[in-house]
């Protein structure tokens, strides 16, 4: 067995991710091919001015996100920096180590099984009919589907699971802020409605998810604290939507940019779950997964990274392992796609990815079954990306049908 590489022989060497440009943020695959030909770790630095530990090799990714010493508890790396940043929507089990995160996640989990989830399959075919008939009515043909189906699908399953009235979800577009001084507007106002909204529901319950994670706070010998009511519902709120909108746009370019594979699911509709999957492996909707950092020296594939350090793992790399898949950069529905990174790996496992799924299947195929001719409205370097590493997605994904 080799010696681990010690960081500071390859500290030098850093990957300056930002120097690819806009290339990069459109299509990273190919730059991660390359530095995964070099190595399953690499020091970077990102187009965003942070300096980090990219984990890109599929067995390694797995390796970093369940190793005990690598944390997601950065409160706790500001705190012992002497830095602020306390903030009740980030009091969540995302954010959290064991024992922690342990509680946390208990107390939310059981209202997302996979037959709790499953319950909610008729409401998602409705919401996705009428989403639809909407789309379908416009007399030129044309739509964007992130605006018409991608976006307000997830955002209101997840608000009427939450008990979020109609009136009040336009708010919930903020939580993808697109500078930091709308990201910081977002944070205050999100805040306080969800204060209200907590206060509200305490005073009068229904049956909705809020309202069980309130009695839970409230009744159980385990509480929830007001904190963190409130962190878990911003959380469950980001997650609960951003996951399947980029699944959803995601997976259909893919499908309109590989007509076979678009053919072979319309000729077979049983195809649709492990075509999901492939959706997912292929361009899932995170791409990197959230910032971590050392509590100690930790060694991942080969690499001794020092305590103290930030770590990036790239989970759209990791599902592009030649290590792990058969050519992976081609998109095939009929692959055997198991093992993908796309809900990353360990305790942070995504608690939404049944839901997620239901929502992705139901959508999709609901879109080809009402839009045999469903194409693409745009040419492909038109299309505008998400500019951060952890949401991978187009802003917008103009289609046309019936022209």
């Amino acid at each position: 067995m080799s010696e681990p590489v010690s960081a500071s022989a390859g500290a030098s060497d850093i990957v300056d991710l930002g120097a690819y440009g806009q290339d990069f943020i459109a299509d990273p695959y190919p730059y991660y091919a390359k530095l995964r030909s070099q190595g399953p770790v690499h020091r970077v630095h990102t187009p965003f001015g942070q300096d980090a530990w990219l984990v890109v090799g599929h067995e390694a990714a797995r390796a970093a996100l369940s190793d005990p010493g690598i944390s997601k508890d950065w409160r706790s790396k500001l705190s012992q920096a002497g830095t602020g940043g306390e903030n009740a929507l980030f009091t969540n089990m995302l954010d959290a180590d064991p024992p922690q995160h342990t509680r946390l996640r208990k107390l939310v989990a059981k209202e997302f099984t996979t037959r709790r989830v499953e319950a909610l399959r008729p409401r998602v075919q409705h919401i996705t009919d009428e989403l639809l008939d909407a789309m379908l009515s416009a007399p030129d043909g044309r739509a964007d589907l992130v605006e018409a189906l991608a976006f307000p699908l997830p955002m209101t399953v997840i608000c009427e699971l939450l008990g979020v009235p109609s009136a009040d979800r336009a708010l919930f577009r903020l939580i993808a802020p697109t500078s930091p001084e709308e990201a910081q507007q977002a944070t205050i106002e999100l805040s306080e409605y969800l204060v209200g909204l907590i206060e509200t529901q305490r005073k009068e319950p229904a049956d909705g998810l809020l309202s069980a994670l309130i009695r839970t706070s409230d009744e159980d010998g385990d509480q929830l604290s007001r904190e963190e009511l409130i962190g878990t519902v911003f959380l469950l709120m980001a997650a609960g939507h951003e996951t399947a909108l980029s699944l959803i746009s995601n997976g259909v370019r893919a499908l309109l940019q590989h007509p076979a594979q678009l053919a072979a699911l319309r000729a077979d509709f049983s195809l649709i779950d492990n075509a999901v999957e492939e959706m997912l492996r292929y361009d899932g909707p995170v791409q990197t997964a959230t910032w971590r950092f050392t509590t100690a020296p930790v060694e991942i594939g080969g690499t001794l990274i020092p305590a103290g350090e930030s770590v990036l793992v790239s989970l759209a790399s990791a599902s592009r392992d030649t290590e792990r898949f058969v050519a992976p950069d081609d998109f095939d529905i009929t692959r055997d796609p198991r093992g993908h990174a796309a809900f990353g790996h360990g305790i942070h496992f995504c608690l939404g990815a049944p839901l997620a799924r239901l929502e992705g299947r139901i959508a999709i195929r609901s879109l080809l079954e009402r839009c045999p001719d469903l194409a693409l409205d745009t040419d492909l370097d038109a299309l505008t990306w998400r500019t951060g590493l952890i949401i991978r997605g187009t802003d917008h994904l103009p289609v046309r049908w019936g022209i």
